[in-house]
């Protein structure tokens, strides 16, 4: 077996025989590499030779090391260098077998690019000319080729093997069993049944298949096992492979006298046997390589991450030509319930350590553009994408966050299959964040970026396993591992509010009469779109959270609340424990009442919350008249800004005569003969503090008349 890494840089002279039989090679001065990832047969060198994928090479002071300790030259043989440890070698004998299975998955998947692979058929064993083999891939691809050529030998043996149990063996019967006589007839009451007895062609059989399980299981084969025989499997498999199954192959070697058990037997031996020795018949040319195994990792990441078909009628190739690798939706950062939003993502197939270049960040960015434009073109046609998801908030102006990552390959030092490696990335490094305008994270032009690496071995093996169900397990845990890092990230930066409206604030005209202030800070991204999100970031670069958060709370119930956690229930808090908090009617309009002296006054009505207030045939009554139907709140004041008192109002306000004014019911004046009968809501009074009442206009001879405004006008 020798070795190769896609990509190094070797000198022609060191490796002239070992590329025997390959083309398409880079040569610059006298340097030689391979842009191929996968397997094929040396016809001069009688061996085969695995050119691994550059992932496998660090760069160490300068140099390119396999593992970050070995010169790619010197692990060309590694059956010949002793420095190379046992562990490294058993590595390179077995990832030899994951790449071809992922090559393998990703050619018969019709939705890749298969132009890119080049196969022709392995050889098989025991026809032709022969090699001896060491690798671990032929072995495994030998036993199956066994398993699919020999169905009619195994059904022969088990045919033997059941061929006469039970029947009834006449010379021991007798020779051992008392005969009853009846008729002239004996009689065996015990009569003696022919022995099963252990059966070595039985054994060979069972540890042939459970090792067909076994890789089945292990590496993703398609396994066809026809013989209901019980399996040697979990546990006590792993003792075969530790030793016993090389011990127990050799105690019954020579029970075996055919052809084809003798070859059963040496295929079952050549798998425990760590040389893994085996002969094997060859052609003149024999591989599976794939070109641009970038593609391939690709593919790799987006079966394993992304949504296929991309979602909302999206195409991988933009209009702008720009090909987007991955996009999914998932829950938003913001909103713990329903919310979506899209997950843009971006795999990198470098050696390790290998940096990000600025083009690729900037290509990113041009993806998150095009998604979020197409989006909102949608709307723009008055459609709906499937998805639901609208990245623009019409009442806010704000944008939701759309994360990009990207997604790169490392190796796994102690060589680990089963840890996807996610949560070692490095945070100080693989956060970018590109703004047009500072403090604005609910902005178009703000664009987050993230960069994980992934350990290699466990996407490769997954996907090469093409288990689904394994598959789909992951692919949900690792969306929800990046977007509860995302929010980690991002909750590093920023401070996340949960915002409401005050009583009487309208939450919309708020933000269209300042506008500028709160641009690109709010959104409005929760299943009640009364409550909204507000971001600051933590350097305040503008130098002023302090005051918009004050000039905020005057209007608005202002409380922290991280991303993904639910804000109704901690606007709800606010409110109670503020008490002078309610939530704002649906009427914005307020029933202006002049009251002197209130604290002598109020007695008369807070306790029934009825009143009657006197109108008159003026202009400030008509209008209270005319709007009637949106008044929901009663202003008691003086003319002045301070001693103000706001209650809400409980049912519609009626008209009557002052002959039909309730016994019970305070009129606030005796003078007119026309009143407004108004239900307050006393329960609780609410904050008046954001009011001023000298903003209504008014004139000295109806200074002490009831007027009509609208809340905002009075702020």
């Amino acid at each position: 077996m020798r070795i190769l890494i896609e990509e190094y840089q070797y000198d022609v002279a060191k490796v002239k025989e070992i590329l025997h039989g390959i083309d398409a090679l880079e040569n610059v001065e006298g340097k030689v590499s391979i842009h191929y990832v996968g397997y094929y047969y040396n016809a001069l060198l009688k061996d085969c030779v695995f050119i691994l994928p550059k992932v496998l090479l660090k760069d160490v002071d300068g140099q390119e090391l396999a593992f970050g300790k070995y010169k790619p030259e010197d692990i060309v043989s590694p059956d010949k260098n002793r420095e190379i440890e046992a562990q490294e070698k058993d590595f390179l004998y077995k990832f030899a077998v994951w790449i071809y299975r992922a090559i393998v998955v990703y050619k018969n998947d019709k939705r890749n690019d298969t132009d890119i692979v080049y196969h022709t058929k392995i050889a098989q064993i025991g026809k032709g000319s022969r090699r001896l083999s060491n690798t671990y891939l032929d072995i495994l691809l030998q036993l199956l080729q066994f398993n699919k050529d020999n169905q009619s030998f195994f059904f022969f043996i088990i045919k033997n093997l059941h061929s006469g149990y039970n029947k009834i063996n006449w010379t021991r019967t007798i020779s051992r069993e008392t005969a009853i006589v009846q008729g002239e007839q004996p009689i065996y009451l015990k009569p003696v049944n022919k022995k099963r007895q252990i059966n070595f062609d039985e054994e060979l059989l069972v540890i042939f298949f459970s090792i067909l399980n076994y890789i089945g299981d292990i590496y993703g084969f398609s396994i066809e096992i026809k013989c209901q025989f019980q399996l040697i499997k979990g546990a006590q498999f792993k003792t075969y492979l530790n030793g016993y199954g090389r011990t127990r192959l050799r105690q019954i070697k020579y029970k075996y006298f055919s052809d084809k058990a003798l070859e059963l037997w040496n295929l079952c031996y050549a798998f425990f046997d760590e040389a893994r020795q085996v002969f094997v018949s060859t052609e003149k040319k024999e591989y599976l390589l794939v070109k641009s195994f970038h593609i391939v990792f690709e593919a790799i990441i987006d079966e394993l991450i992304g949504d296929n078909p991309l979602p909302d009628g999206m195409e991988k190739k933009q209009e702008d030509g720009k090909i987007v690798d991955h996009l999914y939706t998932a829950k938003s950062l913001i909103e713990s319930q329903t919310g979506q939003t899209y997950y843009i993502g971006d795999s990198k197939y470098y050696k390790m350590g290998h940096p990000l270049g600025s083009e690729s960040i900037y290509k990113q960015y041009t993806y998150a553009r095009n998604v979020i434009q197409w989006n909102l073109d949608i709307f723009n046609r008055g459609d709906e994408p499937d998805s639901g998801i609208q990245l623009r908030d019409d009442v806010t102006e704000g944008y939701n966050i759309i994360p990009n990552f990207f997604v790169s390959a490392k190796m796994d030092e102690a060589f680990d299959y089963t840890n996807d490696g996610i949560e070692k990335t490095d945070r100080k490094h693989n956060r970018h964040r590109k703004e047009q305008f500072k403090n604005r994270l609910f902005d178009r032009d703000t664009l987050l970026l993230f960069h994980y690496d992934v350990n290699f071995l466990f996407v490769l093996s997954l996907y090469a396993r093409d288990n689904a169900s394994q598959k789909a397990e992951w692919k949900q845990k690792v969306r929800n591992r990046f977007r509860e890092e995302i929010q980690d990230w991002l909750q590093d930066d920023f401070d996340f509010y949960a915002m409401a409206a005050k009583p009487g604030v309208d939450a919309k005209q708020y933000f269209k009469t300042h506008f500028q202030e709160v641009l690109g800070k709010t959104y409005t991204p929760f299943a009640d779109n009364n409550i909204f999100s507000l971001a600051l970031d933590k350097l305040d670069p503008e130098e002023n959270n302090e005051v918009l958060l004050a000039e905020l709370e005057k209007y608005f119930i202002v409380k922290p609340c991280k991303l993904g956690v639910n804000p109704e229930s901690i606007i709800e808090e606010a409110r109670k424990a503020e008490g002078n908090i309610a939530p704002a009617p649906e009427k914005d309009g307020v029933l202006m009442v002049m009251m002197e002296n209130y604290d002598a006054k109020n007695k008369n009505f807070l306790t029934t919350g009825k009143i009657a207030v006197g109108i008159k045939y003026t202009k400030d009554s008509m209008e209270i008249v005319e709007h009637l139907s949106t008044i929901g709140y009663v202003l008691f004041h003086h003319r002045n800004s301070i001693g103000q008192h706001l209650f809400a109002i409980k049912n519609a306000c009626n008209v009557v005569s002052s002959n039909d004014v309730e016994s019970d019911r305070y009129k606030n004046v005796n003078t007119t003969e026309m009143y407004l009968a108004v239900d307050i809501d006393t329960s609780v009074e609410l904050d008046a503090s954001s009011l001023d009442s000298t903003k209504k206009e008014w004139v000295k001879v109806t200074r002490y008349d009831a007027q009509y405004a609208v809340m905002n006008e009075l702020m």
